[in-house]
């Protein structure tokens, strides 16, 4: 949740100006205080980016912002406490706002049972930037206009509650409010828009009719994992909506909507040779249109991943990953289509990472590609990310797209090709 009225962004950042000034003129002989024992950290960074193509639906700044993120955490014998923000000024979009990341308290109530409530960022599964049943919020938009990969995770507002025995560790993930992902929305980025059958942008924004009713419109997840001879095997389950939207509604000014999604799957991680690979498998099942029929939802899919990873020399890893989704009922697709290009009923993916450490790795250099030979299209990202000092670094990557037709997953976003780089400073 990003904050832009100014009442909530001035009490926000007056609690962290207050979190920053813990700590001054207490007294040696008194016993800390509550306040007294929060720890800060955080980083202020400063970074730009430009198209390298031109776009006649946004601006030519792909990335313009500054930010500073406050991190502060207390660790008291029952219970840890976080709270974590980021405060930016973003140039693109011509505004200032509070991104709330993290807010949460973690107990443990029992040496078999851990506790999670508040925001807080999830993750579970294998994939390297590939998502089968991970179903928590992503923030593609932050993916692809370059900031840090730690955003491409969304935070969750959702209770947590991990349990531990011999027989399996369950864990169980409760979100009362629907939280989709920040995807593509015109705002920063231009994308295909079936409706007008050619790319958009700000000329036309992506409206959406979100459920958002507390405890009516929730999501449930679950995962069940074991760890036998050094191999992770794991169940998953979600129940909720598709993450980014899934249909639209009908009528002459259509809303994106996020249909209801139920994902069985299950997966496996461990050694092979000298490496780690693995291999997950996912069921969407489109609830709102198992027969596939509604040209306006989603259709049910198969998703298969199978990955591998290896250090191929001295401070140099390479991690490749084969993926492909299978939509069902795709007679019934086809038949309903209205107009416009179809999909393929399978999309397959592959794609390269390669990591160097250089000058005692303190400079990294990476490039992650994806390569889909059914869409014919591609998307690169180089980076090269150098530590000057321990409290500063500095950055220059860019998101590369191309492909052969406009409607792809990475062939609409070709305009958006962008270069940026960034200084950080850590504290």
């Amino acid at each position: 949740m990003t904050y832009k009225t100014p009442a909530r962004f001035l009490a926000l950042l007056a609690f962290f100006c207050g979190m920053a000034a813990i700590g001054y003129g207490q007294e040696e002989e008194k016993p800390p205080s509550w306040w007294d024992t929060w720890e800060l950290n955080g980083f202020y960074e400063l970074r730009g980016g430009y198209r390298t193509r031109n776009d006649p639906f946004e601006k030519d700044m792909s990335i313009m912002e500054t930010r500073l993120q406050l991190d502060a955490t207390n660790y008291t014998d029952w219970a840890d406490f976080k709270v974590k923000g980021d405060i930016l000024g973003d140039l693109v979009l011509e505004e200032a706002e509070f991104d709330l990341r993290e807010a949460n308290i973690f107990t443990r109530p029992t040496d078999y049972m851990d506790l999670k409530i508040g925001r807080q960022i999830l993750t579970w599964g294998t994939g390297d930037l590939i998502f089968i049943n991970d179903l928590f919020p992503k923030d593609y938009q932050s993916f692809f206009i370059g900031r840090d990969t730690e955003y491409l995770k969304a935070p969750s507002d959702a209770g947590k509650v991990s349990f531990f025995n011999e027989l399996a560790n369950v864990d169980f993930v409760y979100t009362p409010q629907f939280d989709p992902d920040r995807f593509v929305t015109g705002e920063r980025l231009s994308y295909w828009n079936g409706n007008m059958q050619s790319l958009a942008g700000r000329n036309a924004i992506v409206r959406t009719d979100k459920p958002d009713r507390w405890f009516r419109d929730d999501e449930f997840a679950v995962r069940v994992y074991k760890n036998i001879d050094n191999y992770e095997y794991a169940l998953y389950g979600y129940w909720g909506y598709w993450k980014s939207p899934g249909g639209q509604t009908a009528g002459p000014v259509p809303q994106a909507t996020f249909p209801d999604l139920n994902v069985y799957g299950a997966s496996v991680r461990g050694n092979v040779g000298k490496g780690i690979g693995n291999i997950e498998f996912g069921y969407y099942e489109s609830a709102d249109d198992q027969s596939g029929t509604n040209p306006l939802v989603n259709n049910s899919e198969l998703r298969f991943l199978v990955g591998y990873s290896q250090e191929i020399g001295r401070d140099f890893t390479a991690g490749v990953q084969y993926y492909v989704e299978h939509m069902i009922n795709y007679g019934n697709y086809l038949e309903s289509l209205p107009s416009g290009p179809a999909r393929d009923r399978d999309r397959s993916l592959l794609t390269l990472r390669l990591t160097k450490l250089f000058l005692n790795q303190t400079l990294t250099c990476s490039v992650f590609t994806f390569w889909s030979p059914t869409d014919k299209d591609a998307y690169i990202r180089p980076n090269i990310n150098y530590k000057v000092t321990d409290d500063m670094a500095v950055e220059l990557g860019a998101n590369i797209f191309f492909g052969d037709y406009p409607n792809t997953t990475f062939g609409q976003l070709e305009n958006n090709s962008n270069i940026y780089t960034a200084i950080r400073y850590t504290f």
